[in-house]
């Protein structure tokens, strides 16, 4: 635990502004000789920015204000004067070479040498040196490709550790990792702690961070705007603090009034593609109708997100059954995107920047992705339809960026769904499936996707939702289908969905 008083790192008064925007405005931070201290805010708020001037990414002169180590100011020019001086940026990005050895990746730009010639004996000692600093006994020639992303995750602490760094920031350090993973790496962190190392710890997982950290410090807007002992605050205050508002009902969840079926699926079934004669989902049946949110729940490997992109007609093998679609005769699975999207169905990825987005491309061309046909006259495309069809929807949905024209990849998380849920929504569907909506999002966002889910489901649509996150499918769903190892194990009405009964059934043994 952190001693009170004291400081080993402070930033005053930090500002720093890009081309129209003030990305920092006048934060103040400080951070205690064995504390882990956490970071909150919003996408967009400026925790980024703020960890890559400490961390010398924006080299001193590109900000204003100053940054104190043990009382005494320092200037840095790069990343390499920062780690320098102790400060280790450990970014969700890894900075790990897959191809290379893990010991290579440890002294990576530091391989000492002998005569001209890399020392491999001695690169072998001070890897193993360092993979003692953490307790992971890898053979350090093991190519880092080889290894899960847990264990790349501690070789890059160990890497920093190494260095002898003091200070570590670590962003989002088990956004990618398993629950076994994460509960490793924390308890990992609470050692280091004890070790008299100091933190500073980013992460949207609130649970984490009550369960980790001595302090919170709350950006919104580019200032700090309040910092507060772990202990002494709840959940609540601290998402009142990230969005400028009090969130007391996060999953506001509207009363059903369900219509009529949208889509009824009987005897859905999915071959594993690596696995002949297994199938990923097995016999599945369900309903949509209007108005309603229906949930779909299960543990990694249910086949939920197999589910849904085979109904959409993304079957990477053979599946079988019939769906009947606004009363139509029951026919056999869609066979491409292209014909599901003609039926009326949509699909959010759980993947967005993989299968939702063309981060390159803007706002307009990607909310206009999928329905280009319908802006073309006479073999040219209509522009002024296509940007009206697409400010709509940047309206609408609350898209907060700078305009049509900006880059997808300059959005945060939360903007990039709503250019996703644009895209879809521009196909007008019936039935749209939401895979993880809300992952890699912040809380304030996770609110205002949540309204809108509400907002599409009062307005008529079916919507099926996945999501890995408990309370959020509960709070949001009508009804629930249980998935087990691709088996239907349960189907539950809203008020009997608790989460008990949920992961018994998601937990349950099938056969098989």
């Amino acid at each position: 635990m952190a001693e009170v008083g004291s400081a080993v790192l402070e930033l005053q008064n930090v500002t720093k502004e890009f081309p129209g925007v003030r990305a920092l405005d006048g934060v103040s931070f400080d951070l205690r000789p064995g504390e882990i201290h956490a970071l909150c805010g919003e996408n967009g708020a400026g925790k980024s920015t703020l960890m890559k001037v400490l961390s010398g990414v924006h080299p001193t002169g590109s900000f204003g204000g100053e940054i104190r180590l043990e009382g005494a100011s320092v200037h840095f020019k790069s990343l390499h004067a920062a780690e320098a001086h102790g400060i280790a940026l450990i970014a969700q990005e890894l900075a790990l070479v897959p191809e290379l050895s893990v010991a290579e990746n440890l002294l990576l730009g530091r391989l000492p040498r002998r005569a001209g010639f890399v020392d491999w004996g001695a690169v072998r000692r001070e890897a193993q040196r360092a993979l003692a600093l953490v307790g992971l006994a890898l053979d350090p020639a093991r190519p880092v490709k080889e290894l899960g992303i847990g264990q790349q995750q501690m070789v890059e602490i160990a890497k920093a550790l190494a260095k002898d760094a003091r200070i570590l920031i670590l962003d989002e350090p088990t956004a990618a990792l398993t629950e076994a993973d994460a509960r490793r790496l924390l308890a990992f962190l609470r050692e280091l702690r004890s070790r008299g190392v100091s933190m500073i710890y980013i992460s949207h997982r609130l649970e984490e961070v009550f369960e980790i950290a001595d302090r919170i410090t709350v950006l919104r807007d580019g200032k700090s705007v309040a910092t507060k002992d772990a202990g002494g605050a709840t959940r609540d205050q601290v998402i009142g603090l990230m969005v400028g508002r009090e969130v007391k009902d996060l999953y506001p969840r509207l009363a059903a009034q369900p219509g009529e079926v949208l889509m009824k699926v009987s005897g859905f079934s999915v071959e594993d593609p690596a696995n002949p004669g297994r199938r990923v989902v097995d016999d599945v049946s369900f309903e949509v109708r209007e108005r309603e949110v229906l949930g779909i729940a299960g543990l990694m490997g249910a086949g939920r997100t197999a589910l849904l992109s085979s109904l959409f007609g993304a079957a990477r093998s053979a599946a079988t059954g019939t769906v009947e679609i606004r009363g139509r005769a029951s026919k056999a699975p869609c066979r491409h995107p292209g014909e599901a999207i003609k039926a009326g169905l949509a699909l959010v990825s759980e993947d967005r920047k993989r299968y939702g987005l063309v981060p390159e491309a803007t706002v307009l061309e990607n909310v206009t992705l999928a329905t280009l046909r319908r802006f073309v006259a006479r073999g040219f495309l209509a522009q002024a339809d296509r940007a009206q069809a697409a400010r709509e929807q940047y309206e609408s949905l609350g898209v907060r960026g700078a305009g049509l024209l900006a880059l997808v990849k300059q959005l945060s998380g939360g903007n990039q769904q709503k250019v996703v849920l644009g895209k879809w929504l521009l196909t007008r569907p019936r039935v749209l499936f939401l895979d993880e909506p809300s992952r890699g999002i912040d809380v304030g966002a996770k609110a205002e996707i949540y309204a809108l889910i509400n907002l599409l489901a009062a307005s008529g649509l079916g919507v099926v939702l996945v999501s890995s996150d408990l309370p959020e499918l509960l709070g949001l769903s009508h009804r629930v289908v249980v998935l087990a190892l691709g088996r239907q194990t349960a189907a539950l009405p809203a008020a009997e969905a608790t989460p008990e009964r949920v992961m018994a059934a998601a937990t349950a043994s099938v056969s098989v």
